[in-house]
Protein backbone atom coordinates (compact mmCIF):
# COMPACT_ATOMS: atom_id res chain seq x y z
CA UNK A 1 0.00 0.00 0.00
CA UNK A 2 0.97 3.71 -0.11
CA UNK A 3 3.22 5.01 2.08
CA UNK A 4 0.83 8.10 3.12
CA UNK A 5 -2.84 7.37 2.65
CA UNK A 6 -4.57 10.57 0.42
CA UNK A 7 -6.83 10.85 3.52
CA UNK A 8 -3.49 12.01 5.78
CA UNK A 9 -2.24 13.99 2.74
CA UNK A 10 -2.76 17.93 2.87
CA UNK A 11 -5.71 19.24 0.86
CA UNK A 12 -3.36 21.97 -0.71
CA UNK A 13 -0.34 19.23 -1.79
CA UNK A 14 -3.54 16.70 -3.37
CA UNK A 15 -4.92 19.84 -5.26
CA UNK A 16 -1.35 20.61 -6.57
CA UNK A 17 -0.61 17.09 -7.75
CA UNK A 18 -4.25 17.23 -9.17
CA UNK A 19 -3.50 20.13 -11.54
CA UNK A 20 0.15 19.04 -12.39
CA UNK A 21 -1.44 15.43 -13.33
CA UNK A 22 -4.09 16.81 -15.92
CA UNK A 23 -1.55 19.44 -17.37
CA UNK A 24 0.74 16.58 -17.89
CA UNK A 25 -2.08 14.42 -18.94
CA UNK A 26 -3.36 17.93 -21.40
CA UNK A 27 -0.03 17.94 -22.66
CA UNK A 28 0.01 14.10 -23.94
CA UNK A 29 -2.76 14.32 -25.41
CA UNK A 30 -2.18 17.61 -27.44
CA UNK A 31 1.57 15.85 -28.75
CA UNK A 32 -0.92 13.06 -30.92
CA UNK A 33 -3.08 15.51 -32.18
CA UNK A 34 -1.13 17.95 -32.98
CA UNK A 35 0.91 15.84 -35.18
CA UNK A 36 0.17 15.02 -38.95
CA UNK A 37 -0.11 11.03 -38.14
CA UNK A 38 -2.79 11.64 -35.54
CA UNK A 39 -5.19 11.03 -38.33
CA UNK A 40 -4.67 8.22 -40.77
CA UNK A 41 -1.95 5.26 -40.28
CA UNK A 42 -1.21 4.12 -37.22
CA UNK A 43 2.04 6.19 -35.72
CA UNK A 44 4.89 3.19 -35.47
CA UNK A 45 6.86 2.70 -32.57
CA UNK A 46 10.43 3.85 -33.06
CA UNK A 47 13.15 1.36 -34.53
CA UNK A 48 14.90 1.33 -31.45
CA UNK A 49 12.27 -0.84 -29.39
CA UNK A 50 12.33 -3.48 -32.12
CA UNK A 51 16.06 -4.33 -31.45
CA UNK A 52 17.14 -5.83 -28.01
CA UNK A 53 18.17 -8.60 -26.00
CA UNK A 54 16.65 -11.89 -26.75
CA UNK A 55 17.58 -12.99 -23.36
CA UNK A 56 15.28 -10.73 -22.04
CA UNK A 57 11.64 -11.09 -22.39
CA UNK A 58 9.44 -8.93 -25.13
CA UNK A 59 7.27 -6.01 -23.27
CA UNK A 60 4.16 -4.84 -24.92
CA UNK A 61 2.56 -1.62 -23.59
CA UNK A 62 -0.87 -1.74 -22.72
CA UNK A 63 -2.62 1.84 -22.31
CA UNK A 64 -4.78 3.15 -20.48
CA UNK A 65 -8.64 4.00 -21.64
CA UNK A 66 -9.12 7.54 -23.74
CA UNK A 67 -5.24 6.85 -24.39
CA UNK A 68 -2.99 6.34 -27.24
CA UNK A 69 0.45 3.98 -26.60
CA UNK A 70 2.13 7.18 -26.51
CA UNK A 71 1.38 8.13 -23.30
CA UNK A 72 3.70 5.13 -22.45
CA UNK A 73 6.41 6.55 -24.30
CA UNK A 74 8.59 7.40 -21.55
CA UNK A 75 8.71 3.36 -19.99
CA UNK A 76 9.02 2.51 -23.70
CA UNK A 77 12.28 4.45 -24.06
CA UNK A 78 13.43 3.35 -20.52
CA UNK A 79 12.75 -0.29 -21.20
CA UNK A 80 14.30 -0.26 -24.62
CA UNK A 81 17.17 1.52 -23.02
CA UNK A 82 17.43 -1.27 -20.63
CA UNK A 83 17.76 -4.32 -23.87
CA UNK A 84 13.92 -5.04 -24.34
CA UNK A 85 12.38 -4.94 -27.09
CA UNK A 86 9.00 -2.44 -26.90
CA UNK A 87 5.84 -3.66 -28.92
CA UNK A 88 2.88 -1.44 -28.89
CA UNK A 89 -0.80 -2.41 -29.80
CA UNK A 90 -2.35 -1.05 -32.63
CA UNK A 91 -6.07 -0.81 -33.20
CA UNK A 92 -7.48 0.16 -30.08
CA UNK A 93 -8.15 3.42 -31.07
CA UNK A 94 -8.93 5.31 -28.09
CA UNK A 95 -9.48 1.94 -26.04
CA UNK A 96 -13.13 2.60 -25.48
CA UNK A 97 -13.85 -0.93 -26.00
CA UNK A 98 -14.82 -2.95 -23.04
CA UNK A 99 -12.32 -4.60 -21.53
CA UNK A 100 -13.50 -8.23 -22.33
CA UNK A 101 -13.12 -7.32 -26.03
CA UNK A 102 -9.68 -5.55 -25.94
CA UNK A 103 -8.11 -8.47 -24.19
CA UNK A 104 -9.33 -10.41 -26.85
CA UNK A 105 -7.78 -8.64 -29.63
CA UNK A 106 -5.05 -8.52 -27.58
CA UNK A 107 -4.31 -12.43 -27.38
CA UNK A 108 -5.52 -12.53 -30.87
CA UNK A 109 -2.26 -10.07 -31.73
CA UNK A 110 -0.13 -12.43 -29.51
CA UNK A 111 -1.34 -15.03 -31.10
CA UNK A 112 0.07 -14.00 -34.71
CA UNK A 113 3.51 -14.14 -34.11
CA UNK A 114 5.58 -16.97 -31.62
CA UNK A 115 6.32 -16.57 -28.12
CA UNK A 116 10.06 -15.99 -27.87
CA UNK A 117 11.78 -17.84 -25.92
CA UNK A 118 12.30 -15.60 -22.52
CA UNK A 119 8.55 -14.96 -23.04
CA UNK A 120 6.42 -11.49 -22.88
CA UNK A 121 5.24 -9.36 -19.97
CA UNK A 122 2.78 -6.59 -20.24
CA UNK A 123 3.48 -3.45 -19.36
CA UNK A 124 0.25 -1.41 -18.67
CA UNK A 125 -1.22 1.77 -17.33
CA UNK A 126 -4.69 2.18 -15.61
CA UNK A 127 -7.89 0.16 -18.04
CA UNK A 128 -4.99 -1.38 -19.40
CA UNK A 129 -4.04 -3.41 -16.54
CA UNK A 130 -7.54 -4.38 -15.98
CA UNK A 131 -7.38 -5.74 -20.01
CA UNK A 132 -3.70 -7.45 -18.80
CA UNK A 133 -5.50 -9.06 -15.52
CA UNK A 134 -8.78 -10.40 -18.06
CA UNK A 135 -5.87 -11.73 -20.51
CA UNK A 136 -4.38 -13.48 -17.77
CA UNK A 137 -7.32 -14.93 -16.49
CA UNK A 138 -9.02 -15.74 -19.87
CA UNK A 139 -5.55 -17.69 -21.61
CA UNK A 140 -5.32 -19.73 -18.01
CA UNK A 141 -9.02 -20.39 -18.19
CA UNK A 142 -8.35 -22.04 -21.84
CA UNK A 143 -5.25 -23.48 -21.11
CA UNK A 144 -6.77 -25.51 -17.94
CA UNK A 145 -9.75 -26.18 -20.51
CA UNK A 146 -8.10 -27.97 -22.91
CA UNK A 147 -6.01 -29.93 -20.32
CA UNK A 148 -8.82 -31.28 -18.83
CA UNK A 149 -10.68 -32.27 -21.78
CA UNK A 150 -7.31 -34.14 -23.54
CA UNK A 151 -7.02 -35.77 -19.80
CA UNK A 152 -10.71 -36.97 -20.56
CA UNK A 153 -9.66 -38.56 -23.93
CA UNK A 154 -12.01 -36.33 -26.18
CA UNK A 155 -10.18 -35.03 -28.64
CA UNK A 156 -12.88 -33.06 -30.28
CA UNK A 157 -12.79 -30.62 -27.21
CA UNK A 158 -9.02 -30.54 -26.83
CA UNK A 159 -8.70 -28.77 -30.55
CA UNK A 160 -11.72 -26.77 -30.03
CA UNK A 161 -9.97 -25.25 -27.17
CA UNK A 162 -6.54 -24.82 -28.22
CA UNK A 163 -4.00 -25.47 -25.64
CA UNK A 164 -1.03 -23.59 -26.06
CA UNK A 165 2.61 -24.69 -26.55
CA UNK A 166 3.59 -23.75 -23.09
CA UNK A 167 1.12 -24.63 -20.57
CA UNK A 168 2.85 -22.68 -17.80
CA UNK A 169 3.05 -19.64 -19.90
CA UNK A 170 -0.15 -19.42 -22.17
CA UNK A 171 0.50 -16.79 -25.00
CA UNK A 172 4.29 -16.26 -23.41
CA UNK A 173 2.96 -14.34 -21.06
CA UNK A 174 4.60 -13.84 -17.70
CA UNK A 175 2.87 -11.45 -16.38
CA UNK A 176 1.72 -8.09 -15.74
CA UNK A 177 3.29 -5.07 -14.57
CA UNK A 178 0.50 -2.56 -14.02
CA UNK A 179 0.69 0.97 -12.97
CA UNK A 180 -1.95 3.37 -11.61
CA UNK A 181 -4.88 0.52 -12.28
CA UNK A 182 -8.39 0.37 -10.27
CA UNK A 183 -8.06 -3.24 -9.74
CA UNK A 184 -11.18 -2.84 -7.42
CA UNK A 185 -12.45 0.13 -9.54
CA UNK A 186 -13.12 4.02 -8.65
CA UNK A 187 -16.19 4.91 -6.92
CA UNK A 188 -15.62 8.33 -9.02
CA UNK A 189 -16.90 6.11 -12.22
CA UNK A 190 -20.25 6.19 -10.87
CA UNK A 191 -20.10 10.52 -11.76
CA UNK A 192 -20.34 9.76 -15.62
CA UNK A 193 -22.57 8.87 -18.07
CA UNK A 194 -19.94 7.38 -20.32
CA UNK A 195 -20.47 3.73 -20.83
CA UNK A 196 -16.08 3.55 -21.14
CA UNK A 197 -15.80 5.27 -17.46
CA UNK A 198 -18.98 4.38 -15.56
CA UNK A 199 -17.10 0.35 -16.62
CA UNK A 200 -14.51 0.89 -13.55
CA UNK A 201 -17.25 1.07 -10.94
CA UNK A 202 -16.53 -1.08 -8.08
CA UNK A 203 -19.73 -2.96 -8.33
CA UNK A 204 -19.27 -3.37 -12.34
CA UNK A 205 -19.68 -6.87 -13.37
CA UNK A 206 -16.27 -6.75 -15.13
CA UNK A 207 -14.71 -5.46 -12.12
CA UNK A 208 -16.21 -7.88 -9.64
CA UNK A 209 -15.57 -10.73 -11.69
CA UNK A 210 -11.77 -9.58 -11.82
CA UNK A 211 -11.74 -9.52 -8.38
CA UNK A 212 -13.26 -12.62 -7.65
CA UNK A 213 -9.98 -14.36 -9.94
CA UNK A 214 -7.02 -14.37 -7.58
CA UNK A 215 -5.40 -17.32 -9.08
CA UNK A 216 -2.66 -14.56 -11.39
CA UNK A 217 -2.44 -11.91 -8.72
CA UNK A 218 0.94 -13.60 -7.99
CA UNK A 219 1.74 -13.29 -12.04
CA UNK A 220 1.33 -9.07 -11.38
CA UNK A 221 3.33 -6.26 -10.24
CA UNK A 222 1.11 -3.21 -9.40
CA UNK A 223 2.83 -0.04 -9.20
CA UNK A 224 1.11 3.03 -7.58
CA UNK A 225 1.91 6.81 -5.94
CA UNK A 226 0.84 7.91 -2.72
CA UNK A 227 -1.88 9.86 -4.36
CA UNK A 228 -4.48 9.15 -7.47
CA UNK A 229 -6.96 11.57 -8.45
CA UNK A 230 -8.97 8.61 -10.27
CA UNK A 231 -8.42 6.10 -7.98
CA UNK A 232 -9.35 6.88 -4.15
CA UNK A 233 -9.33 3.13 -3.52
CA UNK A 234 -5.94 2.80 -4.38
CA UNK A 235 -4.69 -0.08 -6.46
CA UNK A 236 -3.18 -1.98 -4.48
CA UNK A 237 -4.07 -5.86 -5.21
CA UNK A 238 -4.44 -9.04 -2.77
CA UNK A 239 -1.53 -11.42 -3.68
CA UNK A 240 0.32 -9.28 -5.98
CA UNK A 241 3.71 -7.47 -5.81
CA UNK A 242 2.96 -4.08 -4.77
CA UNK A 243 5.54 -1.39 -5.38
CA UNK A 244 4.54 2.01 -3.72
CA UNK A 245 6.51 5.07 -5.71
CA UNK A 246 7.00 8.47 -4.84
CA UNK A 247 5.22 9.55 -7.88
CA UNK A 248 1.48 11.37 -7.23
CA UNK A 249 -0.59 11.46 -9.74
CA UNK A 250 -2.60 8.97 -12.00
CA UNK A 251 -0.84 10.17 -15.57
CA UNK A 252 2.55 11.85 -14.42
CA UNK A 253 3.65 8.43 -12.54
CA UNK A 254 4.61 7.37 -15.86
CA UNK A 255 7.02 9.90 -16.46
CA UNK A 256 8.62 9.23 -12.92
CA UNK A 257 12.30 7.76 -13.24
CA UNK A 258 11.07 5.86 -9.44
CA UNK A 259 8.17 4.59 -11.99
CA UNK A 260 10.37 3.30 -14.82
CA UNK A 261 12.96 1.45 -12.19
CA UNK A 262 10.00 -0.08 -10.93
CA UNK A 263 9.03 -1.20 -14.26
CA UNK A 264 12.29 -2.59 -14.71
CA UNK A 265 12.51 -4.36 -11.72
CA UNK A 266 8.66 -5.69 -11.92
CA UNK A 267 9.36 -7.47 -15.59
CA UNK A 268 13.07 -8.90 -13.82
CA UNK A 269 10.65 -10.38 -10.71
CA UNK A 270 8.27 -11.58 -13.27
CA UNK A 271 10.91 -13.44 -15.56
CA UNK A 272 12.93 -14.82 -12.36
CA UNK A 273 9.87 -16.56 -10.97
CA UNK A 274 9.13 -17.96 -14.09
CA UNK A 275 12.57 -19.40 -14.23
CA UNK A 276 12.25 -20.93 -10.74
CA UNK A 277 8.79 -22.52 -12.17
Amino acid sequence: MSDAPAARIPVLRRALWWAADYVYAARRQLAVLSLPWAIGRPRPAPDAWRRGDPDLPEVYLVPGVYEHWTFLRPLGDALAAAGHRVRVVHGLGVNRRSIADTADRLAKLLAETPAPSAGRVLVAHSKGGLIGKHLLVSSGAARRAAAEAADGGDPAAAAAAAPAPDRRRPLGVLGLVAVATPFGGSRLASLFVVPSIRAFRPKDETIVTLGRETSVNGRIVSIFGPYDPHIPEGSALDGATNVAVPAAGHFRVLDSAATRRAVLDGIALLAKDDASG
